[in-house]
């Protein structure tokens, strides 16, 4: 294993914990859901899309970083 990781390998895996905890939330979510607690299901939704929006600029940023490193 390196010792040295590079910023975008740092935030690589950031990004992937991002979507693993994105995924642990909404099981969670579908069994709040499912007891009854329609609101609590509607307010992790929404920070749920939250965090889908910004995922999709933090990709962009990754991509950018990985080929500056890179070139």
């Amino acid at each position: 294993m390196p010792s040295d990781y590079s910023l975008s390998d740092l935030l690589e895996r950031l990004y992937e914990n991002q979507h693993a905890l994105e995924a642990a939330i909404m099981e969670l979510t579908l069994l709040v859901e499912q007891q009854g607690a329609s609101e609590v299901g509607g307010n992790v939704r929404g920070a749920l899309e939250t965090m889908r929006e910004n995922a999709g600029h933090i990709k962009q940023g990754l991509a950018r970083l990985t080929k500056r490193d890179i070139g």
